[in-house]
């Protein structure tokens, strides 16, 4: 992954995160820009082409911060089709940061395993927010700010639908490359060299 960040969220702990909540798909290919947004709090694009994603956090966002989401399932009459907002419960910019790099890398994942990626804004919040509730114990909540249960928004096989994207062969894969070791003279002392031993 080519990272940069240029919040003033700490980059290292950053970059673990995605690295991690990437697997179990390959990132080799991806750029990714961690910035400050001008007036909104939040915004994401993914760009397919060049495999680059901006991720741009408000400067001046309160936290804990309610994110609106398109987790529940749409609803349908005769006439028209709605959907209730579910919210998740983030805790610092960390948090809000991984979830806007969750959605976009999900339209990446999409897109690569060869899927039409218009209309998966709710597939892609539901990548996000299945992250953050199994490893960060964010909380779900309805309109009426009472707890979400996870079967009413978790309700579909996201990685079956991006099966094809390609895939890291281990986890060593998601971890940067170490430095190359330096090459150290050695010299051995006790022996002079052009010499030749003698034969018994």
């Amino acid at each position: 992954m080519d990272f940069a960040n240029a919040t003033d969220l700490d980059g290292a702990r950053l970059e673990q995160m995605f690295l991690r909540h990437t697997w179990p798909y390959r990132h080799d290919r991806l750029t990714v820009r961690v910035r400050h947004t001008r007036s909104t709090a939040f915004s994401g694009t993914c760009y397919y082409r060049d495999a680059r994603l901006f991720i741009n956090i408000g400067r001046n966002n309160r936290y804990p911060y309610l994110i609106g989401t398109h987790l529940a399932r749409a609803q349908s009459n005769r006439t028209h089709w709605w959907r209730e907002t579910y919210r998740l419960v983030l805790t610092d910019a960390y948090q809000l940061t991984l979830f806007v790099y969750l959605h976009e890398l999900y339209h990446y994942l999409v897109k690569a395993a060869g899927r039409n990626p218009r209309r998966k804004e709710a597939m892609c919040d539901r990548f996000a927010a299945g992250a953050l509730v199994d490893h960060y114990a964010v909380r779900v909540l309805d309109s009426r700010r009472r707890s979400v249960p996870r079967a009413a928004w978790d309700f579909q096989d996201l990685h079956a639908f991006v099966a094809a994207a390609p895939r890291s062969r281990t986890l060593l894969d998601l971890l940067p490359a170490p430095p190359s070791p330096r090459a150290i003279p050695v010299r051995i002392l006790g022996v002079r060299t052009g010499t030749r031993r003698p034969d018994r």
